[in-house]
């Protein structure tokens, strides 16, 4: 290769290097809505893309939807939003919630339900029996929830109790039709400083970007022990890269700028069940074996 051609090559890759998108070698090419439409059954679900631990929770909306096919419910105010160990992360003000589908908890000796966007500003588990319609909200939701692939654990995280702002505005979905500070954004999986003034993370049932609903299953406050285990993926390695998205000449969502791992494992509640799922990289600081 002649100087000029190499120096030339050189400075091509260092730009790439500068722009952080340099392709891990679990990344996903997620800019094809085709993927949503080539799932195949898998473990936690029918509906997987990359992982059979990687699924919607059922066909159709990620939320529990009214008869009348509303994703919101009416609910009694007043009552505490709690997070996965069943601590109160504040009061409830708002008189309508959306909630995940198939998500329930025993906790403080009531049934709750997951609830996303509370007064709280995160999602958190609400009493079934504050929302208008129990007995119709009990029939319309289901059971489920994320497994064990059995095939060992790996190393231990702590949640972190802050979370890299450089990265947080950058979208999970190609082409993001939601605005700089709406949803589908990286922040979603870190753990942000809530409205209570505390820093909380969401535990999710699917890897955003794949059409799946990048879906929570648990909520937990920063500080928590998060149990990475070994998970099967398309790629051979245990874990999931997504590209991140921002604003490019148009000011379309279309502009590679880095990238999002996320580790499957599980974090152990208070009342000793184990909520598997998945969890961003950069929300947990390594802490070695445990």
């Amino acid at each position: 290769m002649k100087p000029l051609a190499l120096l030339l090559a050189v400075a091509s890759l260092s730009a790439c290097a500068l722009d952080g998108d340099e392709d891990e070698d679990d990344l996903v090419d997620t800019q094809s809505d085709a993927l949503s439409r080539q799932t195949k059954p898998g473990v936690n679900g029918h509906f997987c893309v990359a992982s059979p631990y990687n699924c919607r929770f059922h066909e159709g909306s990620s939320r529990v939807v009214t008869q009348g096919g509303e994703e919101s419910w009416g609910i009694a105010t007043g009552y505490s939003i709690r997070d996965g160990n069943g601590e109160v992360l504040g009061t409830q003000t708002g008189s309508r919630l959306t909630f995940n589908y198939g998500q329930t908890r025993l906790l403080a000796g009531k049934a709750h339900a997951l609830a996303l966007t509370t007064s709280n500003g995160s999602a958190g588990w609400y009493p079934i029996d504050a929302i208008l319609g129990e007995a119709s909200f009990r029939k319309q939701n289901g059971e489920v929830n994320a497994k064990d692939p059995g095939r060992g654990r790996m190393a231990c995280y702590r949640v972190r109790d802050s979370s890299d702002p450089s990265i947080e505005l950058k979208k999970v979905v190609y082409d993001s039709k939601e605005g700089i500070d709406g949803h589908e954004r990286a922040g979603d999986y870190l753990p942000l400083a809530r409205n209570n003034g505390r820093r909380s993370v969401n535990l999710v049932f699917s890897v955003p970007g794949f059409g799946l609903g990048g879906a929570t299953t648990d909520h937990f406050l920063s500080g928590e022990t998060f149990h990475r285990v070994s998970v099967p993926t398309d790629s051979g390695l245990p874990s999931i890269s997504i590209p991140l998205w921002v604003r490019d000449g148009a000011g379309h969502f279309r502009k590679r700028s880095g990238s999002l791992r996320f580790l499957y494992g599980f974090i152990v509640a208070s009342d000793g069940v184990k909520r598997y799922g998945w969890m961003a990289e950069p929300a947990l600081m390594p802490i070695g074996d445990c």
